[in-house]
């Protein structure tokens, strides 16, 4: 390698090692989708990936969403032959990782709808990281007979 190969190959990592590069990279939220529900129903369920492409953990202190009164992250777990689900406080996500949504499993508990949704419809979701940035997703709302 020669002198300005090195030069450029160190810069490039000086830059991507430095805390402004990983302050100013975000998770992103990838395939999500809300499970359309009868309706009436006072909750749904929204599932799909956040990656994290950073050279920094991220962590997911909280979301929120224009079109409920909360949103909740949870996981749902077999305990002793039963199924259980829990309220997740936070939702770290390692350097170079992704959190997967899915039914069954780690998802967000959308409560209390502000109107009512139609499939093929799109819903905002915000989350909180814990160094106060806020990542935007956004959600197709999906009928359970096209899943």
């Amino acid at each position: 390698m020669n002198r300005i190969s090195a030069a450029l190959s160190f810069s490039l990592l000086a830059a991507l090692s430095s805390p402004s590069f990983a302050r100013d990279c975000s998770p992103q939220v990838r395939d999500a989708w809300i499970r359309l529900v009868p309706g009436g129903m006072p909750m749904q369920a929204g599932f799909g990936r956040i990656e994290n492409r950073c050279p920094a953990p991220a962590t997911v202190v909280a979301a929120s969403s224009p079109a409920y009164g909360s949103v909740e992250l949870h996981e749902t777990r077999i305990v002793d032959g039963v199924s259980k689900m829990r309220a997740v406080p936070e939702l770290r996500i390692a350097p170079d990782g992704a959190a997967t949504l899915k039914p069954g499993g780690l998802h967000l508990m959308l409560m209390q709808p502000r109107s009512a949704l139609k499939a093929g419809s799109k819903v905002v979701v915000e989350f909180e990281l814990a160094d106060g940035r806020k990542v935007l997703g956004e959600f197709e709302v999906r009928n359970p007979s096209a899943l």
